[in-house]
């Protein structure tokens, strides 16, 4: 347990790990590559520890003896069959990429995580390789691992994937999508939520040597034939990360630069800035990085977030120290994530003596002017990060705030509590 001390002033300048997302995807992207790749400003974590475990059961070499460049040897598209079991843990995003590189194998291959991981549905993944030949199932027969995969390349031609709700399942076929025996298309069903994500995959698959063409409103993709080229590629510090430091600032009044989140930025959890400006904090851009100020007093705001549901945990905390009510619309896919973040959130901001509402796609935050409502608090973390994080911003406002489970940062930000210290 972690207990958090309010602070009375805040003035920092922070770097953030690397994004996290965009150290999955290049991983990807330079496993599958021809050649060398060096992938500067990696995220080092338990998420990404398993990212590298399982391509290196998949014959690829990662090396990251420096944590600052890591070297990957790609294998051109030749995936060995892992002769064990791959184990992911919690870490949905590699479960979804990795089930879709699995089947560029030859063999049978097994993909597990731990007891949520056995409760997070790939249904729809599972749907579309099957509409490039992939024979795939679920051990449980429920859509969610473990997956047993009997792994025999990619046909290509059209697939469907039947629901745009998790971009993840978009991102794992189109990353693979080049090495299909013919060329590949892929027809996507229902909104798709997370776009900004969606984007990012196509940036990286853009940087190393692939281009797309996809409809604008992202229903259709033609991907060509090719082989990613091993590259030199630069990762952004973690815009989900910096979304604690940021508002840390809004609760605050204080004033926080991270110094290494870029303007523009691939990440789309990057445009939560703007919506702390609507709340009244000012911004500005300072030696290229993003400078957040706090001001007297936050102010209530309606917002659809299904673009960026990573960093609507971290608006809600800033809600409750806001005058007037906070709207949080289009979260459903919240529920699907480490934990139900949705419900997670309204119970342990509930606990803290804050009136909230919890529906089906949202979150309805009443606030009270400097979070006058609020006590100090156990809070739960069901062992998910981002819940963890976004609560030591109210710790420092509010005394009393205590953080159980705290260590499940390490799943994307290590040295969270360090930084976040360092910070006052």
């Amino acid at each position: 347990m972690i207990e958090l001390k309010p602070v009375k002033r805040l003035n920092a300048v922070v770097e953030v790990p690397g994004s996290k997302s965009l150290t999955q995807r290049a991983l990807i992207a330079a496993a599958l590559a021809d050649g060398e790749s060096i992938l500067i400003g990696p995220l080092a974590s338990e998420d990404t520890a398993f990212t590298m475990g399982a391509l290196r059961l998949m014959g690829i070499s990662v090396d990251d003896s420096d944590s600052g460049r890591w070297r990957v040897q790609g294998t051109a598209g030749m995936i060995s069959r892992p002769v064990e079991d791959i184990f992911l843990g919690n870490n949905g995003t590699a479960t979804r990429f990795l089930t879709s590189v699995a089947a560029l194998a030859h063999g049978q291959v097994r993909i597990t995580g731990g007891e949520r991981m056995a409760e997070r549905p790939i249904g729809p993944l599972m749907q579309a390789l099957q509409g490039w030949g992939v024979q795939i199932r679920s051990e449980g027969d429920n859509d969610c691992p473990p997956l047993i995969i009997a792994a025999d390349g990619l046909s290509g031609n059209r697939t469907i994937l039947p629901e745009g709700k998790s971009s993840q399942y978009l991102s794992s076929l189109l990353l693979v999508a080049p090495y299909t025996a013919e060329q590949a298309e892929l027809e996507v069903h229902g909104e798709v939520l997370s776009r900004p994500y969606v984007e990012m995959t196509l940036a990286v698959m853009a940087d190393f040597g692939i281009r797309v063409e996809a409809a604008p409103s992202l229903s259709f993709f033609r991907i060509p034939q090719g082989c990613y080229q091993g590259t030199e590629y630069r990762i952004e510090g973690d815009a989900s990360g910096a979304s604690y430091f940021w508002a840390a600032a809004a609760v605050t009044g204080g004033r926080v630069t991270v110094a290494n989140v870029p303007v523009p930025s691939l990440q789309g959890d990057a445009q939560l800035v703007p919506l702390l400006a609507r709340m009244g904090c000012q911004v500005s851009l300072k030696n290229g990085g993003i400078t957040v100020q706090g001001p007297e007093q936050l102010q209530g705001i309606e917002v659809d977030m299904g673009n960026m549901p990573d960093v609507a945990p971290t608006l809600a905390v800033v809600a409750a120290f806001a005058e007037g009510t906070t709207v949080i619309n289009n979260i459903a896919h919240l529920r699907i994530k480490e934990c139900d973040r949705l419900s997670a959130m309204v119970t342990e901001l509930g606990r803290m003596g804050a009136d909230v509402e919890e529906e089906d796609d949202r979150m309805i935050i009443h606030g009270q002017a400097g979070g006058g409502n609020l006590r100090g608090a156990e809070i739960k973390t069901y062992e998910d990060h981002r819940i963890a994080m976004c609560f030591a911003v109210a710790g420092l406002r509010i005394p009393g705030v205590r953080i159980t489970g705290e260590q499940c940062v390490v799943k994307s930000f290590p040295d969270f509590w360090q930084r976040f210290q360092a910070m006052l």
